[in-house]
């Protein structure tokens, strides 16, 4: 590729795991997340284009700052976002620590443990919610639930396109430590079918997802937004089958990604759990206590 080519990989936000900018959310707010994952998504398309070079890339990352600056020879995708964030006061921080992630990208293709894989997550995943969080006015109190929901629909994302990101890109998100502890070589990876030891660390990971989505599980109640509340109980559903199918399931030999009609069942699911559970607590108050037992 010559420089400033073509990057795009054709995704748009219908190939998602998961939902953005859905009906649920305000439509008010819809244009300013979607200008921010066309943003993250030209990133990315960027970070995992299979022939450009690593300079190459790194200097459309950097074109896709200078949009957000709004500085000469900028990206449309960042301008585009610095115009949306503007009408509402927004700091471009979020988008600007995405970059930090696809810079990573380009340059790291293995992680050595557990810890170095959240502090990937911290960059490449929590922005996209706290940035969504800071568009609805919602309390900061809420970083930690979110950028635990966040890090676990990240490593989902890498443990279903673990083969595929190997193959095509030889990056390996799996950590290091977490492959030897199982005896499964990195070559496993190119496989029609994982090996054992390698179904044995996938389902490892998959678990540690859960534990993620276990300390997220109460982030949806403390979203005053009602829209955002079931948007993120929608999200939660969606991550926790999908981490059970990862114990269970092959992704490098199985399907390990919802089919529409599955999609729009755990969908519902998560939705009315999230309503439910704002009924009962409007509700708790008013409801009559246990009456006094006589003397």
């Amino acid at each position: 590729m010559s420089g400033g080519g073509d990057f795009a990989s054709g995704k748009g936000s219908g190939d998602e795991n998961f939902p953005v900018a859905s009906r649920l959310v305000r439509p008010e707010l819809r244009p300013a997340i979607l200008a921010f994952y066309r943003f993250a998504r030209a990133a990315d398309d960027i970070a995992d284009h299979p022939e450009a070079g690593e300079a190459e890339k790194l200097a459309a990352l950097a074109r896709m700052e200078a949009g957000l600056r709004g500085e000469e020879a900028a990206s449309p995708e960042g301008a585009a976002l610095r115009r949306a964030l503007a009408p509402r006061g927004l700091s471009p921080q979020h988008a600007l620590d995405l970059l930090v992630a696809f810079r990573r990208d380009v340059t790291q293709r293995r992680y050595a443990d557990w810890a170095e894989l959240m502090d990937y997550c911290r960059w490449s995943a929590a922005p996209v919610g706290r940035f969504v969080l800071d568009l609805h006015g919602e309390s900061r109190h809420l970083w930690p639930a979110n950028d635990a929901l966040c890090a676990a629909l990240q490593v989902i994302n890498h443990l279903q396109d673990c083969g595929k990101d190997y193959r095509t890109l030889d990056r390996v998100y799996l950590p290091a430590d977490a492959l030897a502890a199982a005896g499964a070589p990195v070559g496993d990876l190119a496989l029609a079918q994982a090996s054992p030891a390698l179904r044995l660390a996938l389902a490892g990971l998959a678990e540690r997802a859960q534990g993620l989505l276990a300390g997220a599980r109460g982030f949806a109640a403390g979203i005053a937004d009602r829209r955002l509340a079931l948007e993120v109980g929608v999200i939660q559903t969606l991550a926790e089958d999908l981490a059970a199918r990862l114990r269970r399931r092959d992704p490098l030999g199985e399907r390990v990604h919802h089919r529409k009609a599955e999609a729009a069942a755990l969908a519902a699911r998560g939705a009315l759990g999230v309503l439910a559970g704002r009924l009962a607590r409007r509700l708790g108050p008013a409801l009559p206590g246990p009456r006094a037992r006589p003397e």
